[in-house]
């Protein structure tokens, strides 16, 4: 079973070394890969070359803001587990990044490419609506789950189930990342947090944006919620470092 991986602006696979912008391990040199396909669209997504392709089914053709449509072929690259590894190991990090799309729609193959790294940590990204299999879940050292709020044009039903927000609330291993565009956003986080008992310390904010300028504009307000709330503030490192790019 082959990986479907996004690719780099070469058209090669987006598998490369940097540091983790975002969340609790902002800033930890890492290996990144990123996985192409997810089963939600964002309208703000900054990675809408996952998923967000010309023709094809209807869910290629969900919305976004940018109403910038991708070429399938020149997006997308199938390799084997033990490819991907290879080029993985190649990094010489000790942390690897699994991110997306949403990578958990592909378990499967994720296991078979873990079982060729087997001394490296793990972190996933995920926008908390699948389920790791088992042989997956068995070597994660941390869940990034950033689940989606109304503002992200997902309907509810598909991106706030209960009983998957309900198994990484009680997962240790989990933390959650929620993306801010306005002050009434944090309602519905809050809304959350008194539902499902986030783990004090495990819940994030992060502002909304792919410039240095929007990020800074939020962080102003958003400081503000933070305290009165208690939630941490994450950034986007990344954005800072190199802009709204591939392969960063």
């Amino acid at each position: 079973m082959a990986l479907v991986l996004a690719t780099d602006d070469t058209g090669g696979p987006e598998i490369f070394a940097s540091l983790q912008g975002e969340g609790p391990s902002a800033g930890t040199p890492v290996a990144f890969v990123r996985l192409s396909r997810c089963n939600l669209a964002c309208t703000w997504c900054d990675t809408a070359y996952t998923w967000r392709f010309e023709g094809g089914v209807d869910l290629d053709r969900r919305p976004h803001r940018d109403g910038v449509a991708y070429d399938r072929k020149a997006n997308q690259v199938s390799l084997a587990p033990k490819d991907v590894a290879a080029r993985i190991e190649a990094l010489g990090q000790k942390r690897l990044v699994i991110t997306g799309g949403e990578p958990l729609m592909q378990s499967g193959a994720l296991a078979d490419m873990l079982e060729h790294l087997p001394d490296i940590e793990v972190e996933i990204e995920t926008n908390g609506t699948t389920k790791a299999n088992a042989h997956v879940d068995v070597r994660v050292d941390q869940y990034n789950v950033s689940p989606k709020l109304a503002h992200s044009g997902n309907a509810a039903e598909l991106a706030l189930i209960p009983e998957r927000l309900d198994f990484y609330a009680n997962d240790p291993r989990a933390y959650f990342k929620f993306v801010i565009a306005e002050p009434e956003d944090v309602d519905e986080v809050v809304a959350l947090q008194r539902e499902y008992s986030f783990k004090p310390g495990h819940v994030f904010l992060m502002p909304e944006g792919t410039t240095s300028e929007a990020l800074r504009a939020r962080q102003e307000w958003l400081t503000e919620l933070c305290l009165q709330h208690g939630f941490r503030m994450s950034d986007r490192l990344h954005i800072h470092l190199y802009g709204d790019e591939r392969g960063t």
